[in-house]
């Protein structure tokens, strides 16, 4: 199950309450209405857009407070308040961070970052990236930096976990020779011998400029400067990889089997744990493809295939979604999602990344998840504006 919230980024309303006599009226939050109204037009999903704005008034007129990465939701605000004939002075951030001093774009330096929900180790793992990873860089407080992931996501990262770069220097660094690890898991070393000691652990999924080959081994250098020595047998060019990415669902079948026993981890989108979301998103992110992070952005994605049980419709590499079924008084809730493999099976991480059956008959039956099904969605082959075909989109290499 993957939360539907991550980040504390809402939107800030403030009530004229507290020491007034008993009897009198508080306030009404100032321009709430014109700034839920902007907020839901350009910001309805806070873990992929940030619009935390206030309008406090003061003598008279109001000081619009607070930061947002879309200027264009803080020029409509401001647009609408002019239209509307009302005073204000524009105290609004527009992220990124002037601090930054142009260093907005950056590099994950570790095999997994661990992105969380607020700028500290003890916030909750909102989702992972893995080392080569291209961020953007909004803001930093003391150790932390907030970014975004190319899924959209905002997250905080500590400094050990990521490289800032100004635009030039990301240009530069995608303009490079790269080569992308294809083990599950595996490590680096100081020398090109396996006997060396190692310069990290590694996941598949990692991404590093290329040095050379010598001795069966790739040099490779870290985006913080290191140099380390790869196996070639576990990794391969970038660039040929790519030529291969024409993923099918036998491919994504076999990658996720690579998968089986896997730990569930709340927030883990790597080959060292992952939520059910995050499973789905590291079997594509393998076969060249980039999805939304969680279930209920997924479930949003893609062509709607099946949402009456009848499995026979469904292909290798569906998604299938699970959760609360909408009622007359409440919403569908999206909460758990597996990928098909054919069999009448499906693939997913619950407890453990495992196998389990829509088949009564099955031994691996899964009776409460079936009983929770909502739909199947296909994303393979699909074009949609929350994919990314890692072919067509120069994600890591221009």
């Amino acid at each position: 199950m993957r939360a539907t919230y991550v980040l504390c980024l809402s939107l800030v309303f403030v009530a004229f309450v507290s020491c007034e006599p008993k009897g009198e009226k508080s306030e009404i939050p100032a321009l709430q209405e014109e700034i839920t109204t902007i907020k839901t037009q350009y910001a309805p999903d806070k873990r992929v857009a940030m619009f935390q704005v206030e309008a406090v008034e003061e003598t008279g007129s109001f000081i619009l407070k607070g930061e947002s990465n879309l200027p264009d939701a803080v020029a409509a605000l401001k647009t609408m308040l002019a239209d509307s004939s009302i005073a204000f002075v524009d105290s609004i951030q527009i992220l990124p961070a002037a601090h930054l001093e142009g260093n907005t774009q950056g590099l994950i330096t570790i095999s997994v970052a661990n992105l969380r929900s607020k700028p500290k180790h003890s916030a909750e793992l909102a989702t992972q990236a893995t080392l080569g990873t291209p961020v953007a860089i909004y803001k930093k407080e003391g150790d932390w930096s907030l970014i975004q992931t190319p899924d959209g996501y905002l997250a905080w990262v500590d400094e050990g976990g990521i490289v800032p770069l100004s635009h030039d220097e990301m240009r530069a660094w995608k303009a490079t020779d790269k080569i992308i690890y294809t083990k599950t898991y595996g490590r680096s070393y100081a020398e090109p011998n396996e006997n060396a000691l190692p310069v990290s652990d590694l996941v598949a999924g990692n991404v590093f400029e290329l040095l050379n080959e010598q001795n069966g081994f790739y040099a490779v250098k870290y985006p913080d400067g290191r140099i380390g020595y790869i196996k070639t047998t576990e990794s391969e060019s970038y660039g040929q990889w790519l030529v291969k990415m024409k993923p099918t669902g036998e491919s994504l079948t076999s990658t996720s089997k690579q998968l089986m026993g896997l730990p569930y981890l709340w927030g883990g989108t790597s080959t060292k744990g992952v939520d059910c979301s995050g499973f789905t998103k590291t079997i594509f992110f393998l076969n060249g493809m980039v999805i939304p992070r969680d279930a209920s952005q997924q479930v949003h994605t893609g062509k709607p295939i099946d949402s009456v049980q009848d499995f026979g419709s469904l292909e290798k590499g569906d998604l299938l979604f699970f959760g609360r079924k909408a009622t007359d008084s409440t919403s569908e809730k999206v909460v758990h999602v597996g990928m098909w493999i054919g069999d009448d099976q499906f693939i997913h991480s619950s407890g453990q990344v495992h196998i389990s059956s829509m088949n009564e008959e099955a031994e691996n039956y899964d009776e409460y998840n079936r009983n929770r099904y909502l739909r199947t969605k296909r994303i393979l082959r699909e074009e949609d504006q929350g994919l990314i075909n890692l072919v067509k989109n120069p994600l890591f290499k221009d």
